[in-house]
C-alpha cells in the first residue's frame, strides 16, 4: 500500500491519538489537538472560499502565534503553498519576495501594519490582505482571521489526493546572492524530516517545546511537525525575550528549547536567571551558528539536569541534517572530549548522508584537520529554488547538495563547521576560520558575545577583527584579549583589532549579522566576500 508522505497525516494522527490533550498554548489561549485540528480545517475551508487553489501561495507576516502554527497545516492540506515571511526584512526586501512569489493572500499581524503599508506601493499584484486579529485597515479584507474561521465549516480533506512531491512551503534565504532565493520544500521533504529529526532528538508525548526560534525561520527548525508527530505540546512565544523564556519555561514545564547561541547566552546571563525553577528543562539544542564548548559547559553548570547539544542544517535541508549526540561507547571519554564533540555539527541523522569533500569532490581525511565543503544527500533536500533553475543546478550537482559550509570530519563521523566559505579570512595567503577565533574568544571569562570578521589590510590583504560585547562587571583591555588569543592560536590568526560594543547586530533568529559588521570596514575597498 502506498500513501502520500505529507505532514497533514501528522496532524490527523495527533488529533486522533492525543485529541483531548492540550497541544497548543499561546498566551492565555489553550487548544487541544482536536481543537487545533478543527481550526486548521476551518482555515482550509476559509481559504477555498477566498478562491485559493492548488499551487497558490498564502503568505504570513506574523510573530510566533497559534494562528501561524495553524497555517502550517491549513494551507498545504488544500495543495496551496505556505510562505512565512521574515518580519525583520525591510519593505523593499519584502516587496521583492512578494513580487517573486506572487501570493494570493497575505495574513498580517496588526502590529506590523506600518510595514505592510510601506511595502504595498512596491507590490505589483493584487493580494488579499487579512488581519490576524483586531485592527482591520481600510485596504484589508473586512473580516479578520478568526471571523473567517467562525464563518467556515471544517473542510473535509482526503490526504490521499495530495501529491507528496508538490511544494508545501516556500522560504526565502539570502545566501550569498544579491536577491533572496525561494527554497521549495515538498510534502515528502517535511514528512520525512519530522521522522528523521524526531528520532534523532528522541521526541515524545511528554515533551513541551517552547518556540524561541521564529516560525518564519524554516518552520522553527521543523518544530511544528516534529512535536505534532510526537504528541508533544507547542508553547508559542511571540518573539524572543530572555525573561519570557524563563517565565514560560517555569510556568509551562518546558522540556525542550531550540536556540541560536546568542539566545542561550542572553538567557543564561539574564540577571533574574537564578530566580526561576528550570528543572523541567532536559534538552537545549543549539543551531543556526557555531556553538562552543564554553557555552555548553555553562549550560550544564547552570541547568544541571539539562543536556546541551548542537544541530546543523540549512533552509535547503528542511533544515536539520545532523545532531551532536554522544555515541554510547564514547560516553566514558573525558568530559572535555565530549564537550568538544557536542560543540560540533554532530553526526548525520538516519536518512541523511553527509560528506566533507575537497575541490575535486574527494572525501577529505577524517583527521579533523583537512578542510572541505559539506555536501548532503537526503530525502529532506529541497526540490529546488523557486523559478531559479540555474541556481538549483549550481547547488545540487552530481546528486549532492553543496552547502557552501567548510568543515572537518573525524574518524567517528563528527563534523566540525569551521566557517561559511564567505566568512573565511584570507590573510597573507593563509586561510583563517573566523569560527575558530570565536571559539577561543568565548573561553575568556569576560566575553559575552563576539563576532570575527575580515577587514582590509595593506600589508596582508585581510586581517581578523573581533567585535565583542562584555559580561557585566568585566572591562578587559584590547591587549588582554589579544594575549588570551595568542595562548591558543597561531600568531597570524590573532585578531589585529579588537572593538568593544554594547550590542551586536542580529537577524530575526538572533543570529549575529556579520555582513552588517563588514560593511563599514570594506567601504571604498574591493570586497572579497559577501
Amino acid at each position: 500500500m502506498l500513501l502520500p508522505l505529507t505532514p497533514i497525516r501528522l496532524k490527523r494522527h495527533a488529533a486522533k491519538i492525543y485529541g483531548r490533550k492540550v497541544g497548543v498554548v499561546c498566551g492565555e489561549d489553550r487548544f487541544t489537538y482536536r481543537e487545533f485540528d478543527e481550526r486548521a480545517d476551518r482555515l482550509s475551508a476559509a481559504l477555498l472560499r477566498l478562491g485559493v487553489k492548488k499551487g497558490d501561495r498564502v503568505a504570513y507576516l506574523s510573530f510566533n502565534c497559534h494562528r501561524l502554527l495553524e497555517g502550517y497545516y491549513g494551507v498545504p492540506q488544500i495543495g496551496a503553498i505556505l510562505l512565512a515571511l521574515n518580519i525583520r526584512l525591510s519593505p523593499e526586501e519584502l516587496a521583492y519576495i512578494l513580487n517573486d512569489a506572487t501570493p494570493r493572500v497575505l495574513f498580517f499581524d496588526p502590529e506590523l501594519i506600518p510595514l505592510v503599508e510601506a511595502l504595498r506601493p512596491h507590490v505589483q499584484m493584487e493580494i488579499q490582505c487579512i488581519s490576524l486579529h483586531g485592527v482591520k485597515p481600510a485596504w484589508a479584507l473586512n473580516a479578520c482571521y478568526d471571523e473567517l474561521l467562525s464563518a467556515s465549516e471544517p473542510a473535509v480533506i482526503d490526504f490521499r489526493e495530495i501529491d507528496e512531491n508538490s511544494v508545501a512551503e516556500l522560504f526565502y534565504t539570502s545566501g550569498t546572492t544579491a536577491y533572496p532565493k525561494g527554497v521549495m520544500l515538498t510534502h515528502r521533504n517535511l514528512y520525512l524530516h519530522a521522522f528523521y529529526t524526531a528520532l534523532g532528538i528522541q521526541a515524545c508525548d511528554r515533551d513541551v517545546h517552547l518556540y524561541t526560534v521564529p516560525l518564519f525561520h524554516v518552520n522553527s527548525w521543523g518544530a511544528p511537525h516534529i512535536f505534532t508527530l510526537a504528541g508533544g505540546r507547542h508553547v508559542m512565544l511571540r518573539k524572543f525575550d530572555p525573561s519570557m523564556v524563563l517565565e514560560l519555561t517555569q510556568r509551562d514545564g518546558v522540556t525542550r528549547l531550540h536556540m541560536v547561541p546568542a539566545m542561550a547566552i542572553a538567557m543564561l546571563n539574564h540577571p533574574d536567571f537564578p530566580r526561576y525553577n528550570l528543572t523541567s528543562l532536559n534538552r537545549l539544542m543549539l543551531g543556526g551558528a557555531p556553538a562552543n564548548p564554553a557555552l555548553l559547559r555553562e549550560i550544564k553548570k547552570k541547568i544541571p539536569n539539562c543536556t546541551g547539544c548542537s544541530g546543523y542544517g540549512l533552509t535547503e535541508t528542511s533544515p536539520v541534517v545532523s545532531i551532536s549526540h554522544i555515541k554510547e561507547y564514547l560516553e566514558d571519554d573525558s568530559e572535555e572530549e565530549n564537550l568538544s564533540r557536542k560543540a560540533t555539527a554532530g553526526l548525520a541523522l538516519a536518512g541523511n548522508e553527509i560528506r566533507v569533500v575537497d575541490f575535486d569532490g574527494r572525501d577529505v581525511s577524517p583527521d579533523r584537520k583537512q578542510v572541505g565543503e559539506v555536501v548532503v544527500r537526503s530525502d529532506v533536500v529541497m526540490e529546488g529554488y523557486w523559478r531559479q533553475p540555474e541556481a538549483t543546478a549550481a547547488a545540487i550537482r552530481d546528486g549532492w547538495f553543496h552547502t557552501g559550509d567548510l568543515a572537518t570530519i573525524d574518524e567517528e563521523g563528527y563534523i566540525l563547521i569551521v566557517d561559511r566559505a564567505k566568512d573565511m579570512i584570507l590573510t597573507g595567503g593563509e586561510n583563517v576560520a573566523s569560527a575558530e577565533i570565536e571559539r577561543v574568544l568565548y573561553q575568556h571569562p569576560a566575553v559575552l558575545e563576539c563576532a570575527v570578521i575580515a577587514i582590509p589590510d595593506e600589508r596582508w590583504g585581510e586581517v581578523a577583527k573581533a567585535v565583542i560585547t562584555l559580561k557585566a562587571g568585566h572591562q578587559p583591555s584590547e591587549t588582554e584579549i589579544m594575549e588570551h588569543c595568542r595562548k591558543h592560536l597561531g600568531g597570524f590568526k590573532v585578531p589585529k583589532l579588537i572593538e568593544f560594543v554594547d550590542a551586536l547586530p542580529k537577524g530575526g533568529t538572533g543570529k549575529i549579522l556579520k555582513k552588517v559588521l563588514r560593511e563599514k570596514s570594506w567601504e571604498g575597498h574591493e570586497r572579497r566576500v559577501h
